[in-house]
């Protein structure tokens, strides 16, 4: 049986959402799963809901398409359908599969399907992560350590470096690297960023405020504005 793709369309113009229903419906393996007219009311059916591709928008209020690629940096695998150009090495740069100008021809389309298809057929993306066996590897005093990513409690941004906080030792491990190069890596839905330079675990979460976090080891770190909407389903 072929693959299915869940589509999730992220506009603020209900004409776009009605085109792109109209080339998602051309293909077989896609399938309109859901819509947002927001980049908030994006995070709440990413945060919700699983969705293999998403069509993105750029210029949204509130939160823009690139604003929302660099909140979601484990985000499902993202086309981006905008008319504006100038945008286009930020979306790259966060990973985005394909450009699309308005209005998208269906030869276009096509084409960035198609890349998404090679994309998955090479790629593992649609396999679940175990949390309990997942392990991480970094390089700590010249040396290369592994950890259970179930025993990471958050991540912080130094610059080009992170301090990462583990259940296992007392004092953090500095590694070298960025939020969003070790989000990619870790690639796990248990793992949220709650701040530009905060990942945490929600598992290690022990309370929520509604502009802070208290982690299981006692600190509380901050929430940043554009986060807090991610606040309702950190805790269950």
């Amino acid at each position: 049986m072929a693959l299915t793709y869940r589509c999730l369309i992220i506009d603020d113009e209900s004409p776009a959402h009605k085109a792109l229903i109209s080339h998602i419906s051309k293909f077989d393996e896609l399938e309109h799963s859901g819509s947002a007219f927001s980049g908030m009311e994006a995070l709440k059916l990413l945060n919700a809901n699983q969705y293999d591709i998403i069509f993105l928008d750029i210029n949204m209020p509130v939160i823009s398409g690139v604003e929302l690629m660099e909140m979601q940096p484990n985000r499902p695998l993202t086309i981006v359908t905008t008319a504006y150009s100038d945008f286009a090495l930020s979306a790259y740069q966060n990973d985005a599969i394909d450009y699309l100008l308005k209005p998208i021809s269906p030869e276009k389309f096509a084409k960035a399907i198609e890349k998404a298809k090679t994309y998955f057929s090479g790629s593992n993306i649609k396999k679940n992560i175990d949390t309990e066996t997942k392990t991480f590897s970094c390089r700590v005093n010249g040396q290369t350590i592994d950890m259970m990513l179930s025993d990471i409690i958050y991540i912080e941004s130094l610059g080009n470096y992170m301090k990462l906080y583990s259940t296992k030792h007392n004092l953090p491990h500095i590694i070298y690297g960025s939020l969003s190069s070790i989000a990619a890596e870790i690639n796990c839905t248990s793992f949220v960023q709650v701040h530009r330079s905060f990942i945490v675990n929600t598992n290690k979460i022990s309370s929520v405020t509604f502009k802070s976090l208290t982690m299981s080891n006692g600190e509380i770190i901050p929430v940043g504005r554009k986060y807090q909407i991610l606040l309702d389903n950190l805790i269950r």
